[in-house]
């Protein structure tokens, strides 16, 4: 295992049969990715796309079928206890808090159960509750807290284990948007300052395309993309265009465009399109020149991770049925 890479993961498969018919159903086949030491990486992918079979796989929580997962150079299926030593994980919902201690009880709680007492972890604990800004809170019940504190709180926890890899799954779910910035610069400091590695599984695409380097996305139990945010998100800026028109577009036009181009919105006369090829341009002129539409100005556009992420999954689902 190279130093670089904390974690590695190699050939993951994971079939499961459905309870009333027996049917099999392959969750993951084939996934492959490394997480590098002290980076933030998302962790992305639909709905049934294999992502949380994935997630479930790292931490331990199922044996997959085949493949193997190293933590830290420690193989998860040989050594698990070893391995695990190594992650820590706030799943989605706080399922790693207990809602009828307060605060303090909670971080007291949770560093016992990983065999330390509390004036070895009073420090810990002390420096945790100020830099989450739980202090004022350490007395409370985690049942009469925001969400957003509670999410928090989670994370504090995970911390207290001083494990190398944090795995944060929807971190940002169903919290406000200030709450949110504040995990974001936490997550952030964490990394910095105390050389985490952090994997983030969201659907919160800002959340990703502001935190994390880089990014693995999976889909029908495959991964689709293993890259870089930015180089992701420079890759598919070449292909989004503004063109702004001299007149509205037919109904068979905007029909026309809906069958070809998934991802486009037309505001006023503003067309926003972004092209699954570059030579797709000439197929978008044609339908504006069958009606003689007017074109005043082309502009290129920018475009967030969102729109780069809805793009991959459209190309590989298309991939998919020809296939």
């Amino acid at each position: 295992m190279e130093e670089h890479n904390i974690i590695e993961v190699k050939g993951l498969k994971k079939v499961y049969k459905k309870r009333k018919t027996k049917e099999l159903v392959t969750a993951i086949s084939d996934i492959n990715f490394n997480v590098r030491e002290g980076e933030i990486l998302g962790l992305l992918g639909p709905n049934g796309a294999g992502k949380t079979t994935t997630i479930k796989s790292i931490c331990g929580l199922l044996s997959p079928d085949q493949g193997t997962i190293y933590i830290k150079g420690v193989d998860v299926k040989k050594n698990r206890l070893k391995a695990l030593n190594h992650i820590s994980a706030v799943l989605e919902g706080n399922r790693n808090i207990y809602w009828r201690l307060t605060v303090r009880e909670n971080l007291e709680y949770f560093s016992g159960n990983r065999g330390k007492g509390r004036k070895e972890v009073r420090h810990h604990i002390e420096k945790l509750l100020r830099q989450f800004d739980l202090k004022q809170k350490e007395n409370e019940l985690v049942s009469s807290l925001s969400r957003g504190m509670q999410q928090k709180l989670a994370i504090a926890i995970a911390l207290l284990a001083d494990s190398d890899v944090i795995l944060l799954d929807e971190p940002t779910l169903g919290i406000d948007i200030e709450t949110g910035y504040e995990i974001r610069e936490l997550l952030k400091q964490i990394v910095n300052e105390e050389g985490k590695t952090i994997i983030i599984s969201t659907h919160d695409m800002p959340v990703v395309q502001d935190l994390c380097e880089r990014t693995v996305i999976i889909n029908k139990g495959h991964v689709i993309a293993d890259e870089r945010v930015d180089q992701l998100i420079n890759l598919f800026e070449t292909r989004a265009y503004s063109i702004t028109l001299g007149s509205p577009l037919s109904d068979r036009q905007q029909q026309l465009l809906e069958g070809k181009f998934p991802i486009y919105q037309m505001v006023d006369l503003q067309l926003e399109v972004t092209l699954e090829n570059e030579g797709d341009i000439y197929d978008l002129m044609d339908i504006l020149k069958s009606e003689a539409t007017k074109i005043t100005k082309i502009d290129r556009t920018t475009i967030d991770f969102e729109q780069v992420f809805m793009q991959l999954i459209r190309e590989e689902g298309k991939q998919h049925v020809v296939s």
